[in-house]
């Protein structure tokens, strides 16, 4: 049976900071605020996965509180939600996201944060959609002090 889970982040930008989007580093001013590399991309996957799972969110598994993940690579929690998939013998069909930032264009990027996504989560590229838009210079995307992220993710289960 096929069981759907929607994931959303959202993180600050903050000068001093690398900009990391799909497991991409993007050339931009400013970079992402978060106790990990702060991918919102993956970690709106992440939980769109874990939700489809029903095991809860991200940050019950990796926890801001945990030094241990201090500027940990997204990738890493990904690859998890893929093994909490696998112990349940569930399998993840499909991932479609939608990056919202109104600065950098992040889209020339696409094709690399696919592959990670894909690699990390044992996918066909294919499998994999990512879309971005702007929020038409409105609240605090469109003022540019955050980029947000939105996924659903497919995840075929035997219960």
């Amino acid at each position: 049976m096929i069981h759907v889970g929607i994931g959303y982040d959202v993180h600050q930008l903050v000068e001093g900071r690398k900009l990391i989007l799909g497991g991409v580093e993007i050339p931009h001013t400013k970079g992402l605020d978060g106790h990990s590399d702060a991918d919102a991309l993956m970690h709106a996957i992440c939980d769109a996965v874990l939700g489809a799972l029903g095991c809860g969110d991200i940050g019950q598994f990796f926890p801001n509180t945990d030094p241990w993940w201090k500027g940990a690579p997204s990738k890493i929690f990904l690859e998890e939600a893929a093994r909490q998939a696998q112990r349940q013998g569930a399998r993840i069909v499909n991932i479609d996201a939608t990056l919202i930032a109104q600065a950098p264009k992040v889209m020339l990027h696409a094709a690399a944060m696919k592959a990670n996504i894909a690699a990390a989560l044992g996918l066909d590229v294919k499998k994999v959609g990512i879309k971005a838009t702007t929020n038409e210079l409105m609240g605090f995307i469109g003022r540019g002090e955050g980029i947000a992220a939105m996924a659903v993710a497919g995840v075929d289960r035997p219960d």
